[in-house]
């Protein structure tokens, strides 16, 4: 297996709806964010190539045909020129809206994660180095609360985008233009079911309010066992 899809567009941009489109279409297994979370190899695959080590993207990706969403994406370049006969989805929504919903949901995650947890389960502590160095660190400049700096990021990163890859090679696309762009540029035929939509906000900030929770369980534990030995 190798991959025929490469991923360009930043986390929240639709990647899980696009990931579950071009499953649906014959290009899955699709890599997200989520096989790197719950997958093991996966975590110390991008925890590796987060520390600049070299990569063998063949066995990164050996049960996958496409990769979209954040840490796969970092890397669109490298993996354009591995993968010269792959195409590239470049997904793209308004920039003050792609801000806002990163802002509510993984950075809420990443920046409210406890240190307390990191330290005992070391893969945590390298999921949360992970989107240190290929999200929210290096690649915003540790600026990434500035909502105007980060849009600029985001838009440049557009840019950059649609000057580095061969436009025969590259399809812009928002969760909003549907199946038919997309089933167009990959040759295939158009299904009957609706494109989905995956807005998986609520779920999210639920996870949030949990992890915040999680902060305070050892302080609760102590008083717990002070007032047993009290």
């Amino acid at each position: 297996m190798t991959l025929k899809i490469i991923g360009a567009g930043f986390g929240r941009t639709g990647t899980l709806s696009l990931k579950v489109a071009l499953e649906k279409l014959g290009f899955g297994p699709c890599h997200h964010m989520k096989e790197v979370i719950l997958n093991d190899e996966q975590t110390n695959y991008f925890y590796h190539a987060s520390l600049g080590e070299l990569m063998d993207w063949d066995e990164v990706f050996k049960d996958y045909q496409s990769a979209v969403d954040w840490p796969a994406i970092a890397y669109y370049k490298e993996l354009a020129e591995k993968y010269p006969h792959a195409k590239v989805i470049l997904s793209v929504r308004d920039a003050s809206a792609w801000y806002d919903s990163a802002r509510g949901t993984i950075y809420q995650a990443h920046i409210n994660f406890p240190k307390w947890i990191r330290k005992i389960f070391p893969r945590s502590d390298r999921l949360m180095k992970i989107m240190h160095t290929t999200v929210f660190g290096p690649p915003f400049m540790n600026r990434f609360e500035d909502k105007e700096f980060a849009m600029e990021v985001f838009n440049t990163h557009i840019e950059t985008v649609k000057k580095s890859i061969s436009q025969d090679r590259l399809l812009v696309h928002t969760a909003k233009d549907g199946w038919e762009p997309l089933c167009e540029f990959l040759e295939v035929p158009i299904p009957e079911e609706p494109y989905p939509w995956v807005n998986d906000s609520v779920q999210f900030k639920r996870r949030i309010l949990f992890i915040k929770s999680l902060k305070w369980l050892p302080f609760i534990i102590l008083l717990m066992l002070s007032a047993y030995l009290i």
